[in-house]
């Protein structure tokens, strides 16, 4: 699976769209879109702690609404539940893996991206693993080379 096309995509609260921007949450939609899931949507505006504990709750499953189930490590897509300056365990940012030690996000200032799981700044602020465990409608996403990180080691970029 290739994402390419989303890299640099602009950060843009409540974001659903390439033509205007992602969210956390809205390109985490699209990646699983790409893998042939349609999973429920999430409304926040991310903007105080109880925004963020309705993030926490939807990952966690603390609602009966989102079929997540939380898995010890990873699988090609699993959602990645992190957390950036909230209480210990409180969930208020999302990404996706897609695989070989990558998953895909994005953040403000930055826009969407692709880091690696292994990277120490990352792995301290991951909360769990989750699987979604709606029904898959169908791959409408495209095959191709996957997108390795700039500067990978492994990356047929170097």
């Amino acid at each position: 699976m290739r994402f390419t096309d989303l890299i640099g995509i602009p950060f843009a609260n409540k974001g659903r769209s390439k033509e205007t921007g992602y969210d956390c949450y809205g390109l985490v939609k699209e990646v699983y879109r790409r893998y042939g899931y349609d999973i429920p949507e999430y409304d926040a505006l991310y903007k105080d702690y109880t925004d963020m504990c309705r993030i926490d709750e939807l990952i966690r499953g603390n609602t009966k609404h989102y079929p997540w189930k939380e898995i010890k490590e990873p699988v090609e897509p699993c959602l990645i539940a992190l957390r950036f300056g909230s209480p210990d365990g409180v969930v208020n940012h999302t990404a996706v893996y897609i695989g070989e030690g990558r998953f895909i996000h994005t953040r403000e200032r930055i826009g969407v991206n692709i880091d690696r799981l292994d990277n120490p700044a990352w792995r301290r602020v991951i909360v769990g693993f989750y699987q979604f465990e709606g029904e898959k409608h169908g791959n409408t996403g495209t095959c191709e080379e996957p997108l390795q990180p700039a500067g990978w080691a492994g990356s047929k970029e170097n």
